[in-house]
């Protein structure tokens, strides 16, 4: 039976570990904070996602979590998976996953593959000292937070960075890509660091395609909802392209790899302008909440009291790196007192007097004259609109990501502000 090690058991690691134990491996999760191993043999995970901490309950028998690195020298195939930090403008910090290789490179048995999981810039690969490249790969990881765990399991396709692609995958690193039934894409190290790069880039521009046009739907009449169906039916976009408009590029990794494709070309001489150009339309697309709170309540209540549901950067992840909400209420007068919820985010990563936190979404409302939903979070789409007109003492809700049903919230006597369409005023005679 193959054995599997993990090392840095942060968000990629974890998931993949957990992920890689499901489909039957005994698997070795190695981290030196001894703190954190000895919470993830409790089964207290650090990380939040949908469908976790059930995967861990019913595959624990398969895991063993280590402060010990040694622990890996039992391990066919090792994957480093650190979670790599990035600071504001898009450098990683791959100080600690040198680290974390020079500590895991002289455990491994002779015969053992060790694989880079965690992203990681084109050249690192082939630059490190060990183990010999017949026996260092790379592979492009597929995390999502908050659809981790699905795309964990059922991969599109594992990309693979070899010394040589022309050669055959080692058994024991091929029977664990064959547990996921996908297909493999082998090729040298440089592509595929890029090809990771790539995909976000590729999805950065489906993301501005939707904010822009979105953004003329709102000034025309147009709705681009009705849109998006035509475009997923042209085969050359496909049924799957993203296309929902959004408060810009949040999350860390589309950032990061935007400014890295911008240092690349820059160093070679290469033109990078898009970039800039996608770069400018996020910020531009992000401020949409903060210019439409202002031009509709605040303008004329500058100290207006303002529900705000949502503080993550996207749903079904703690995560706050890059996110618009946090970035919208930053930019809000300090005379503005805001009411939030988070399923995950506790209010106290807004750091001002005038912010309360609420264990209920509907507790956020009272008082509010408006309320402003600023991530998509699913348990909001089950939220009554008539509960929330009941609660509200006011009659605006922006809702970017059209999390309500708009018509229903204009139904309930609220005005309705959402990306890519015009506002929707409620019907004559209210509710």
């Amino acid at each position: 039976m193959t054995r599997v090690g993990f090392a840095g058991m942060t968000h990629l690691g974890l998931v993949s570990a957990v992920a890689t134990a499901a489909k039957g491996f005994a698997v070795v999760g190695y981290d030196a904070d001894s703190s954190l191993v000895a919470a993830l043999s409790a089964g207290r995970l650090p990380v939040f996602e949908p469908q976790l901490d059930d995967l861990v309950r019913d595959h624990g028998d398969r895991l063993n979590f280590t402060a010990d690195v040694a622990a890996l020298a039992d391990c066919d195939v090792v994957y480093v998976a650190p979670d790599i930090p990035t600071d504001d403008e898009g450098r990683s910090d791959v100080s600690a996953i040198r680290a974390l290789i020079d500590r895991v490179a002289p455990v491994l048995k002779p015969d053992a593959v060790m694989v880079v999981l965690s992203q990681v810039e084109p050249g690192f690969t082939r630059a490190l000292p060990a183990p010999e490249p017949t026996r260092r790969y790379y592979q492009v990881e597929t995390l999502v937070f908050g659809r981790a765990v699905e795309r964990a399991l059922q991969p599109e396709r594992f990309i693979v960075g070899c010394a040589d692609p022309a050669a055959p995958l080692p058994p024991a690193f091929a029977s664990v890509l064959g547990a996921f039934g996908c297909p493999v894409l082998p090729m040298r190290y440089e592509s595929a660091e890029l090809a990771k790069i790539a995909i976000n880039c590729c999805l950065v521009s489906s993301v501005s395609v939707a904010n822009t046009l979105a953004e003329l739907c709102e000034a025309i009449g147009a709705d681009w909802a009705e849109i998006v169906p035509a475009l997923k039916l042209d085969k050359r976009i496909g049924p799957h392209a993203y296309l929902k408009p959004g408060l810009g590029i949040a999350g860390g990794n589309l950032e990061r790899d935007l400014a890295t494709v911008e240092r690349i070309a820059a160093a070679h001489g290469a033109d990078a302008g898009v970039v800039s150009a996608w770069k400018a339309n996020s910020r531009h697309r992000r401020d949409w909440a903060l210019q439409t709170i202002r031009r509709v309540v605040l303008d004329a209540h500058p100290r207006a009291t303002l529900a705000v549901w949502g503080l993550a950067y996207k749903e079904n992840t703690r995560s706050i790196k890059n996110s618009p909400s946090l970035a919208t209420l930053a930019q809000l007068p300090e005379d503005v007192t805001l009411r939030l919820h988070d399923p995950m985010v506790e209010a106290g990563v807004v750091a001002r007097a005038s912010a309360q936190g609420f264990a209920q979404p509907l507790d956020a409302l009272d008082g509010a004259n408006a309320l402003m939903i600023l991530t998509p979070w699913p348990e909001y789409t089950r939220v009554s609109p008539r509960d929330i007109a009941a609660r509200l003492a006011g009659r605006v809700v922006l809702d970017p990501y059209a999390v309500l049903d708009g018509n229903a919230v204009t139904a309930a006597g609220l005005t309705y502000y959402t990306l890519g369409r015009g506002v929707n005023e409620p019907r004559r005679g209210g509710a």
